[in-house]
C-alpha cells in the first residue's frame, strides 16, 4: 500500500490523542508513517508503533523549539520528498492548520481542513467535512498534488494495530525563512486538571444563563464529575465570566466531543458553529423556545441552577 505521512503532535515524546486518531484514519488509505519532530522519539515510538505506524521519521534539532512553524514545514517537505506519500495528515489545531497550509503551498498541492472522516477513493483519499456551521456535510478530494488534510480531534476512536514502528532519522535542511520568527519566552499554562477543550470526549459549557462568574462553579462541578472539559459561550466570555481560551464557537474553539452539555446557552449560530458536530448534544435552558433545542438529542426545559446540581449528584452517586 501507499504510505501516508502523519504529523505527530506531542509534548516531549508524550503523544497527544489526536495523533492516535490520525494513525487510525491513515490506515484506511495506506500505511501510516509518523513524522516526529523534536525531543522524545524514544518515548513516542512504541506508542506510534502500537497504533499502526510502520515507521517513524525522526528529527531533533533546536530549530523546532526555538522558531515558529516554518522549521516544521521544512521537515514535512523533506519527509514528503523521502516517502512520496498518498496524503499528509495533520491535526486541526491552530498550529496544525498553519503548518498544513504552508506545506500545501510548498508542495503545490490542494488542502482540505477540518475533516471529520476519511475514506479511500479510486482517485485518492476522500474527506468528509461539516460546512456552513455544520448545516451541510460534504465529501471532497484533492485534485492536484499530494493531498494535505487536517482532521478535527475526536473524529475517530484510536484503535491499536501494532506495526513495526522502525525509527529512521530524517535529514532536514532549513530555508532562509525558518528563523523568521523566534520564540523569546514561554510561560507554562496553569493546569486545571481537566482535559484539553478541543480534545475532550465530554464538554460541559455555560452561557448567559449562568448569570455571573461566581456561578460557573456549578458548570465546573458537573464537568469534574464527568471528567469533562469546561466551555463557555461568547456571551459568557465577553461578560468576563470565563477565559477566552474556553470559548466554544465561530470566534473561539471548535469541539466535536462524544457528549456536549450546553447549560444556559440559547444556541446562536455563532455558538452552534463550534459544537454542532458533537456526537450527542444535551441542552438545559429555561426558555422552551431557545434555538438550541432545534439541535439537541436531549433537551431539558428548566432552571440550570436546579437541574445541573441534581445531575452532578446523580453522576457522583452512579460512579459510587
Amino acid at each position: 500500500m501507499a504510505e501516508v505521512l502523519v504529523y505527530v503532535d506531542h509534548v516531549d515524546g508524550a503523544v497527544r490523542k489526536p495523533t492516535l486518531e490520525l494513525l487510525t484514519l491513515a490506515r484506511r488509505i495506506g500505511d501510516p508513517v509518523a513524522v516526529h519532530l523534536g525531543a522524545g522519539v524514544d518515548t513516542a515510538a512504541p506508542v506510534l508503533a502500537e497504533h499502526g505506524a510502520v515507521k517513524v521519521l525522526a528529527a531533533d534539532t533546536p530549530e523546532f523549539a526555538e522558531y515558529l512553524v516554518v522549521p516544521k514545514v521544512d521537515a514535512l517537505v523533506a519527509a514528503a520528498e523521502a516517502v512520496s506519500p498518498a496524503a499528509v495528515l495533520v491535526p486541526s489545531s491552530a498550529e496544525g492548520k498553519e503548518i498544513a497550509a504552508r506545506l500545501a503551498v510548498r508542495l503545490g498541492s490542494g488542502i482540505i481542513t477540518d475533516a471529520v472522516d476519511l475514506e479511500s477513493g479510486a482517485e485518492g483519499p476522500v474527506a468528509t467535512q461539516s460546512v456552513f456551521a455544520a448545516a451541510f456535510t460534504t465529501k471532497s478530494r484533492v485534485s492536484k498534488g499530494t493531498p494535505v488534510i487536517t482532521v478535527k480531534p475526536n473524529s475517530a476512536a484510536p484503535e491499536a494495530a501494532p506495526a513495526a514502528g522502525t525509527v529512521e532519522q530524517l535529514s532536514v535542511s532549513f530555508g532562509e525563512l525558518a528563523k523568521g520568527t523566534k520564540v523569546v519566552s514561554r510561560t507554562p499554562r496553569e493546569s486545571t486538571g481537566r482535559p484539553e477543550l478541543t480534545e475532550a470526549a465530554i464538554v460541559v459549557s455555560g452561557g448567559r444563563g449562568v448569570n455571573g462568574a461566581e456561578n460557573f462553579h456549578v458548570i465546573e462541578e458537573l464537568a469534574d464529575s464527568l471528567g469533562a472539559a469546561v466551555g463557555a459561550s461568547r456571551a459568557a466570555v465577553d461578560a468576563g465570566w470565563y477565559p477566552h481560551s474556553n470559548q466554544v464557537g465561530q470566534t473561539g474553539k471548535s469541539v466535536s466531543p462524544q457528549l456536549y452539555i450546553a447549560s444556559g446557552i440559547s444556541g446562536a449560530i455563532q455558538h452552534r458553529a463550534g459544537m454542532q458536530t458533537s456526537k450527542t448534544i444535551v441542552a438545559i435552558n429555561k426558555d422552551p423556545e431557545a434555538p438550541i433545542f432545534d439541535l439537541v438529542d436531549y433537551g431539558v426545559v428548566g432552571d440550570l441552577f436546579q437541574v445541573v446540581p441534581q445531575l452532578t449528584e446523580e453522576v457522583k452517586a452512579r460512579k459510587g
